[in-house]
């Protein structure tokens, strides 16, 4: 085959039908495979060249090693026996939007670069977060100081508005204090966060050169308000200036959730930036019955969530809002003659590059426009009710069954359970259930006990599947302590 014959519009079009009709099939026969792979690390090397082939090669081959390579090697989140970590968004109309966003291909840096690509975001994010009922200063509209932007992951979130706020206090010090060096504020900044907080959240303070305190939580796993205001009283008196803080709705390990209406007059007393990740849980915000664990954002800086985790898109696409936009433009406003254009930065006009840390970004605001538009605000409220409910049915499933505890609060789609007994027993039966491939959990470590999670999901999850997970997970724990008995 020549290089000038490799793929044409017409063979783009038949080879695309097959795609989706593949991708089609892979999603609804996913059950069929193994949830997760039973393979050893570097199997992958061994089946493929060593090197990139020097000919072009045809597209049947291709295809037919996904099977062979790929396949055996894929941990299939979207399966329903998958309850690991947490859910990761897919929805039919976002691979569409996705598609579409491939095939324009444009890297929407500034307004200029593509005005669709700018627009459709800023009024998406004005959607969302009239869905969230965000405060008004969070919204764009045409004349509104803040705004929202679509980050990769909420790791980048959370190191946006550090970095944004390290900027903010170093300014501020200066402003009274001009003989003091950049320097000399940066070795006494000190941020906090709660020790139940992502360990993205720490290694933002890492990349941006801060300390970071870690608050200790009450016995719900939830940051005590007195001991964030002992810390930030020490600190003073001790020389250091107190100037980030990140509250979590919803943590990693447990699904805690911060009292933000009670930290966030602290941190506005103090001159301290808030930040909310609320990466899983925030998707929720939109059912008017668990918008009351967000109040108490009016008084936060910026707020993240990942709609690519629980409403229906596909990674990436993780939405922040700030309340004043210049805080975070005036952090990183680099403006080379090559990239400068004639509208300045306003609610019709954004250069999101100043909003990120890459320059490039893709047009991932027609998954939320697909999506919104094809599911409506009721259909995706029933998509998390939904599996809230599925959440409550593992939650009684495990409560009925005297040799097992419930490890933490079940307010949304995880439920963190464990059996009574040494953690080596635990850590026993996830072996088992790992072992066994049938379905896929992971762990976390709550007040020193190894505890294991069971989140909700794929997108097509049932009653069925919560049956059968509790079923095969009793089996393995009969066996388990029969052959302690022995």
């Amino acid at each position: 085959m020549s290089w000038r014959h490799i793929m044409d519009a017409a063979e783009f079009r038949r080879r695309g039908k097959e795609m989706v009709d593949y991708v089609a099939d892979y999603l609804e026969n996913i059950e069929e495979r193994p949830v997760y792979p039973d393979l050893e690390p570097g199997y992958l090397r061994s089946l493929i060249p060593t090197e990139a082939p020097v000919e072009p090669e045809n597209y049947d081959d291709i295809m037919k090693d996904v099977e062979r390579v790929i396949m055996p090697g894929v941990t299939h989140w979207h399966s329903p026996k998958f309850f690991a970590y947490f859910p990761t968004g897919s929805s039919y109309p976002a691979m569409l939007a996705d598609m579409l966003c491939g095939a324009i291909g444009c890297i929407g840096f500034s307004w200029a670069a593509s005005p669709a690509c700018t627009e459709l975001e800023t009024v998406m994010l004005d959607w969302l977060g009239k869905m969230l009922h965000l405060p008004e200063c969070f919204i764009a509209g045409t004349h509104g100081l803040g705004g929202g932007v679509i980050q990769g992951t909420a790791s980048e979130a959370t190191l946006m508005s550090l970095l944004a706020a390290r900027c903010k206090a170093v300014r501020r010090v200066q402003n009274f204090a001009p003989e003091k060096s950049e320097h000399d504020i940066l070795s006494k900044l000190v941020a906090y966060t709660s020790e139940q907080a992502h360990c993205s959240v720490e290694r933002a303070s890492l990349i941006g050169g801060v300390l970071m305190k870690k608050v200790p939580t009450d016995n719900r796993y939830t940051i005590r308000t007195e001991m964030l205001r002992k810390m930030v009283e020490e600190d003073k008196a001790a020389g250091l200036i107190p100037f980030y803080f990140c509250a979590t709705l919803g943590t990693t390990p447990s699904c805690a959730f911060d009292p933000i209406a009670e930290l966030g007059p602290i941190c506005n007393e103090e001159n301290i930036w808030m930040h909310i990740d609320a990466a899983y849980a925030g998707s929720a915000f939109i059912c008017p019955e668990f918008r009351p664990l967000l109040n108490g954002v009016e008084f936060a800086d910026s707020f993240n969530f990942n709609p690519h985790k629980w409403l229906l898109i596909n990674f990436d696409c993780s939405t922040m809002w700030v309340r004043n936009r210049a805080d975070l433009i005036g952090a990183f406003k680099m403006e080379p003659l090559y990239l400068k254009h004639e509208n300045q930065e306003s609610g019709l006009v954004t250069d999101y590059r100043h909003w990120q840390i890459p320059l490039g970004r893709r047009f991932r605001s027609l998954k939320l426009w697909f999506v919104f538009r094809m599911y409506g605000l009721n259909g995706l409220q029933a998509h998390i009710r939904k599996q809230v409910a599925l959440a409550k049915e593992f939650e009684s499933l495990v409560r009925a069954d005297k040799r097992f505890e419930i490890c933490a609060d079940v307010v949304m789609g995880l439920v963190c359970f464990r059996l009574k007994g040494s953690n080596e027993l635990n850590q026993n039966l996830l072996k088992r259930i790992t072992k066994s491939r049938e379905i896929h959990l992971v762990p976390c470590q709550l007040s020193g006990s190894f505890v294991l999670r069971f989140a909700i999901c794929a997108r097509t999850t049932e009653s069925c599947h919560i049956q059968q997970a509790w079923r095969h997970i009793t089996q393995l724990t009969f066996e388990l302590l029969q052959e302690g008995n022995h």
